[in-house]
C-alpha cells in the first residue's frame, strides 16, 4: 500500500522513514512538508493538495500535535487509512471524533503509541496478568536539548512539554496494568516566557486502588532514565531502557528477538487495515489531561535550547 509521511521532522525521518523502508507493508509514495527537499519521492505542501492528487492508500501524521486534528479529519474524509504520531491529539475529544469519523468512513485509525512496541512490555504484562500490584514508581528523565534539539513547539501551548516524552511512560503503564486510573495530583514547572512544563512530578490512583508517581525532567544531563517499577506481592519488577530490558526480582529477562518499536507499529498498522478494524486507544492521552486539570503550576528559570 502507498504511503505519505505527514511532517518530515526528526521523528519521521529518525523513525518512520526507515520502518516504512523496511516494510512488506507498505511503499512510501509522497511527503507532505513544505520544507522537504531531495526526497526521491513527490512531496506536497498540504494534505489537502496531496489528496487533489488523487493519492489512495495511507498516511502517518506525524506534525506536532496541534496540528494533526485537522490533518486527520481531512486524511479521513478523503478514505485514507490513518496513523497518528504520538500523543494522538491535544485531547480525548480530538481522539473520539477522529474514531467516530473513520468508523462512518470505512477507514482504519491507529494511534501509534510506539512505546508499547518495546521489546520487553509484553513479557512484563503478561507476567503482571493476575498479581495483586502494591505500587508503581515512573522515573522518566531525558536531556531535551539532546533529543528535541531546536524543537521550541514542545514548549509552547499544545506542545505538551516534558509530557511529551512522559507519555510514553503513561502509555506502558496502562497497557502493562490495564483499568481506570486517575490522577490525584501533579506538580509542573514551566519555564518563564514558556507555555508547557519542562518537568512535572504526578500522583496517580491505579484501578486497584494502590498508587503510582511518576517524576518526569527534560533537564536531565546525565545518565538518561525511562524506567517504572513495579512493585507485587510477588516481587519486584522492573523495566528499564524504555521497555527494552526487564529484570523480575534479581533476575534479568532475555529479550525477545524481533524487529524495533517502529516495524512493529507498521505491522500493527497493516494488521488492522487487513482486519478493517481501528485502535485509537486514548487512555495515556487522558491521564495527561488530568494532570493538567489538577496541577499546580511554578513558574522556574527561563530556559533556551
Amino acid at each position: 500500500m502507498d504511503l505519505a509521511i505527514v511532517g518530515l521532522g526528526k521523528i519521521a525521518q529518525d523513525q518512520h522513514l526507515p520502518a516504512v523502508g523496511g516494510s512488506a507493508a507498505f511503499s512510501l509514495a509522497a511527503i507532505v512538508d513544505q520544507r522537504a527537499v531531495d526526497t526521491h519521492v513527490p512531496v506536497f505542501g498540504s494534505v489537502e493538495a496531496l489528496v487533489a492528487s488523487g493519492f489512495a492508500g495511507a498516511v502517518a501524521i506525524c506534525t506536532p500535535p496541534a496540528a494533526r486534528f485537522n490533518i486527520a479529519r481531512v486524511a479521513i474524509e478523503a478514505g485514507l487509512h490513518t496513523l497518528l504520531e504520538k500523543p494522538p491529539g491535544l485531547n480525548t475529544s480530538e481522539v473520539d471524533q477522529l474514531t467516530d469519523l473513520a468508523r462512518r468512513k470505512g477507514v482504519t485509525l491507529f494511534a501509534a503509541w510506539h512505546s508499547r512496541e518495546a521489546a520487553m512490555v509484553g513479557p512484563a504484562k503478561e507476567h503482571l496478568a493476575g498479581r495483586q500490584v502494591h505500587d508503581v514508581v515512573i522515573s522518566w528523565r531525558e536531556d531535551i536539548r539532546r533529543w528535541h534539539p531546536g524543537q521550541d513547539w514542545i514548549l509552547d501551548e499544545g506542545g505538551f512539554g516534558v509530557f511529551d516524552p512522559g507519555i510514553n511512560a503513561f502509555s506502558i503503564l496502562t497497557e502493562i496494568i490495564p483499568g481506570a486510573h486517575r490522577v490525584e495530583s501533579c506538580l509542573l514547572e514551566i519555564p518563564e516566557g514558556r507555555a508547557s512544563p519542562i518537568a512535572a512530578q504526578v500522583v496517580m490512583r491505579l484501578a486497584n486502588g494502590s498508587s503510582a508517581t511518576a517524576d518526569l525532567d527534560f533537564t536531565e544531563t546525565g545518565n538518561q532514565t525511562w524506567e517504572i517499577c513495579v512493585r507485587t506481592d510477588a516481587e519486584e519488577l522492573v523495566l528499564a531502557d524504555g521497555g527494552s530490558r526487564l529484570t523480575i526480582g534479581d533476575k534479568s529477562v532475555p529479550p525477545l528477538p524481533g524487529p524495533g518499536e517502529y516495524p512493529r507499529l507498521y505491522e500493527r498498522f497493516a494488521h488492522l487495515i487487513d482486519s478493517g478494524q481501528s485502535d485509537a486507544d486514548s487512555a495515556p492521552l487522558a491521564l495527561v489531561a488530568d494532570a493538567f486539570r489538577v496541577a499546580r503550576r511554578e513558574r522556574v528559570a527561563p530556559f533556551e535550547f
